[in-house]
């Protein structure tokens, strides 16, 4: 059974396929797309893309989705485009069942790189159409981002900014200079959808996109009309979502089920830049999509595949319950004290004692009192959900190596928001807080790329590991003092918690608690204990 030749005999096996009439539905697509997505990973075809094909399957709609990676090329080269664009999605449930679907509704993939002039001319050619009406992303926080830890542009930005706009590097100048495609050829409305795990996403995408066009602009590259144009919500909207699946790694106990079914394509991929993939996506049943209902150009019927669309104010309150509280905090805090214990799944730290209260302890005791009920959903019982039945999963393998990845960019949404709360409020005391404390402590031990067994490890890609690694790579466990101002480099950058540590009182707080993590080996265990006893 190949992915690429999938056949009706399938639905023997437990395969749902596509109900529709898939060359129909490109050849339609192609002609007049009205979506595309930028971020090729797991995420968008266990979620997104999948949900398109609840629309195609009930005739509700009739195009697909148009799908451009414009960092991790190999992820259309060898995960896309060998399978017919094709992707097998494996829900993983609770209970211990499962769902197979063969996903169709992606029908081309690109690489957004701007050095190949086919797929960069066929980029510009889908956003010179005026049928477009949704260009959506799954990028990861680091890829809106323009800045350096120190405050300044990156080079590949500062490049990007000097070299005007026909052969730009960083995604946002891509997006930036694809839209001005789009603005010469009659400026027809669009809307701009983030649909990444950060706060205010949408404006994170309108901030870089329009420091592109202002820098264009000023430096002659293009003209007044087109900064406008960005600037106009009835043209250019860059709606705010929030978004919640889990879709870990390819594991290895789903391609073995697979296999026992005779399915062939189960190979995982490892990408030149690390990145996890394969012909199927392994994901929880358990899936939210919130979207701020701000579409200029119309959209497809996405309330149909039981997507939300409400105002802004409701989305950021959902936002807010989700990344900042109920969910991200909790799998963060998982990711790092899972790698000083040498965890390789999600569901198995949730077996231990002292990270299961220390999960809820974040979640309930620190989080929740800052949380605004939005409503739609409400947070008691989403945060019950995620602690009882989401991350105790067995079935859905996530590992805490993958959480980890990019810590340094999500520590300020989902910690220094919380905290951020608490000084601001009258009633709570941000000197109060231990756990939150406790976690970013861990984090500054996990730096240390050692175990609580004193074994080296390899700590996840992060864009700042190896500038903030600097500041603990000659501490040692069983150190009993540091030099003065050892973390402070760390703790005081804003960029990296959302506030200074020290000026908002927890900076002392959480030098002592790592004081205490790197006691020795098993130092690590000790000290989650000894607060969570």
């Amino acid at each position: 059974m190949r992915l690429k030749n999938y056949h009706p005999t399938w639905k023997e096996k437990g395969y749902e396929l596509p109900e529709y009439d898939r060359a129909q539905v490109r050849k339609d697509t192609i002609a007049s797309p009205t979506w595309i997505h930028f971020g090729a990973g797991n995420i968008f075809r266990g979620f997104p893309a999948a949900a398109m094909q609840k629309l195609l399957n009930s005739k509700s709609y009739d195009k697909g989705v148009i799908v451009a990676e414009g960092f991790d090329y190999e992820i259309i080269e060898k995960a896309y485009q060998p399978f017919d664009d094709l992707s097998l999605l494996v829900v993983l449930k609770a209970n211990g069942s499962i769902e197979k679907k063969v996903i169709g509704s992606v029908v081309e993939s690109i690489a957004a790189d701007s050095a190949r002039d086919a797929e960069w001319s066929r980029l510009k050619e889908i956003f010179r159409n005026p049928s477009l009406q949704m260009a959506s992303f799954t990028i990861t926080e680091k890829g809106y981002s323009l800045f350096d830890s120190k405050g300044g542009h990156l080079e590949v930005v500062e490049a990007d900014f000097n070299l005007g706009l026909k052969k730009p590097n960083h995604i946002m100048g891509k997006v930036t200079a694809l839209l001005y495609e789009r603005y010469l050829a009659g400026a027809s409305p669009i809307a701009m959808v983030s649909m990444d795990n950060c706060s205010h996403n949408g404006d994170k995408l309108y901030d870089a996109v329009e420091a592109y066009a202002e820098h264009w602009v000023k430096n002659g590259t293009t003209e007044e009309g087109f900064l406008s144009y960005i600037t106009d919500t009835n043209k250019v909207s860059f709606p705010w979502s929030m978004i919640d699946k889990i879709t870990p790694r390819p594991d290895d106990k789903v391609k073995k089920m697979l296999e026992e079914d005779d399915f062939e394509d189960t190979d995982l991929i490892i990408t030149g830049k690390n990145t996890y993939t394969a012909a199927f996506v392994n994901a929880e049943e358990t899936e939210y999509l919130v979207i701020e209902d701000q579409f200029p150009n119309g959209r497809p019927p996405f309330e149909k595949a039981g997507i939300l669309f409400t105002d802004r104010e409701t989305v950021d309150k959902v936002e807010k319950m989700k990344v900042c509280t109920c969910l991200n905090p909790l799998h963060t805090a998982l990711a790092i004290f899972g790698c000083l214990l040498s965890y390789r799944t999600i569901w198995e730290e949730m077996r231990d004692a002292e990270l299961v209260k220390l999960v809820n302890k974040i979640g309930y005791v620190e989080g929740m009192p800052v949380v605004v009920n939005p409503g739609v959903l409400d947070p008691q019982d989403f945060i019950k959900a995620v602690l009882e039945l989401r991350l105790p999963n067995p079935f859905m393998p996530d590992a805490p190596q993958r959480i980890a990845t990019d810590t340094s960019q999500k520590l300020p949404i989902r910690f220094g928001e919380t905290i951020k709360a608490y000084v601001a409020s009258k009633e709570l005391e941000v000197t109060d807080l231990t756990f939150i404390p406790l976690t970013l402590a861990g984090w500054c031990r996990y730096l240390m790329g050692i175990d609580d067994e004193g074994k080296e490890f390899a700590p996840s890609p992060d864009p700042l590991l190896s500038e903030v690694q600097r500041y603990v790579k000659d501490i040692r466990l069983g150190d009993k003092t540091m030099a003065k101002d050892t973390l402070k480099p760390i703790l005081s950058n804003e960029k990296i918690f959302a506030v200074d540590l020290y000026q908002v009182g927890l900076g002392e707080k959480v030098e002592g608690m790592f004081l205490e993590l790197i006691a020795g080996p098993g130092a690590v265990r000790a000290t989650l204990q000894k607060y969570l006893a």
